[in-house]
């Protein structure tokens, strides 16, 4: 591969990764007017007609193919925010930023057995378990709030293993050779079809008053634009330029943007249990990687 084509590939996972860390103070903005499934459904439908709008060209794909866009739409779409909503409404935005940033660890996991990339070497499991340690000192470290902390730091460990079922997925898809924007608009449209379901079954309901507010609005542009449209068209560029372990490294960052910026617009409190449980967690990961 190019040199320039791994540049590209590093600079696209950096500017994903800090559009994405500011995302789950957006979306804390959004719950206070939107249920987590509309919310959801609402933002990756804008961001599937923006990418029509980038290119307005459908994609043929092979037999047999089909099923491996199916199974991205359902992990990295559906699953993975559907996971990550329902926990913003029980945890802090920095909580499941620090716990969702544990996706590679799942990713090299899922590597190893189903992409043979790399095998899994001491310093993996040893990174796992201060990882987790870090987990359970920031779910446990809420006083009174424990019991609804845990349900929400429990979603956010999901989402980090769809997420890794995801990135091996989009790992296979990139192998097709298709246009990554065109691929990345299937796996919306087969997002969007496992939300329908859900929709009717939670009885949802989209008031349009909550769209029209100024800041729902820009937050909901920026959710849907830019974090989905644009943000999951430079991931899975990413992940084709550099693979899917190299690419999750980049998730690291997440937390300590999401923190700043917590604590600046959401004004969240940091606790020595909190600053103690991102630092556990980021050198877990650190730790994980190391060769």
């Amino acid at each position: 591969m190019k040199r320039e084509h791994q540049v590209t590939g590093h600079i696209a996972a950096i500017v994903t990764c800090l559009i994405w860390g500011t995302t789950f103070v957006s979306t804390k903005v959004l719950l206070q007017d939107f249920g987590p499934v509309d919310l959801l459904f609402s933002r990756f439908l804008l961001g599937y007609f923006t990418l029509w709008l980038m290119r307005p060209k459908k994609l043929r794909t092979e037999k047999g193919q089909e099923i491996i866009f199916v199974g991205a739409g359902l992990c990295g779409v559906c699953l993975y925010y559907l996971f990550e909503n329902i926990a913003l409404t029980y945890t802090q935005a920095s909580n499941v930023s620090v716990i969702v940033s544990t996706a590679p660890l799942f990713v090299t996991i899922m590597a190893h057995f189903f992409l043979k990339e790399e095998k899994l070497q001491k310093y993996f499991f040893f990174g796992f378990v201060c990882a987790i340690a870090g987990i359970i000192l920031l779910s446990f470290g809420g006083g009174e709030n424990v019991s609804i902390n845990l349900i929400g730091d429990l979603l956010c460990v999901a989402g980090s293993f769809v997420w890794g079922a995801y990135s091996i997925l989009i790992k296979k898809i990139s192998g097709f050779g298709y246009n990554v924007i065109q691929t990345t608009r299937r796996v919306f449209f087969y997002g969007l079809m496992f939300m329908i379901p859900i929709l009717i079954g939670s009885g949802a309901k989209f008031h349009l008053s909550a769209y029209t507010k100024p800041l729902n609005l820009a937050n909901l542009l920026y959710l849907g634009i830019g974090a989905c449209a644009v943000c999951f068209v430079t991931w899975n560029y990413a992940v084709k330029m550099l693979g899917a372990i190299k690419t999750s490294a980049y998730i690291y960052a997440i937390p300590v943007i999401t923190i700043v910026v917590s604590v600046i617009i959401l004004h969240e409190k940091v606790t020595p249990f909190m600053l103690g449980g991102t630092a556990l967690t980021v050198l877990g990961l650190v730790i994980s990687e190391k060769k």
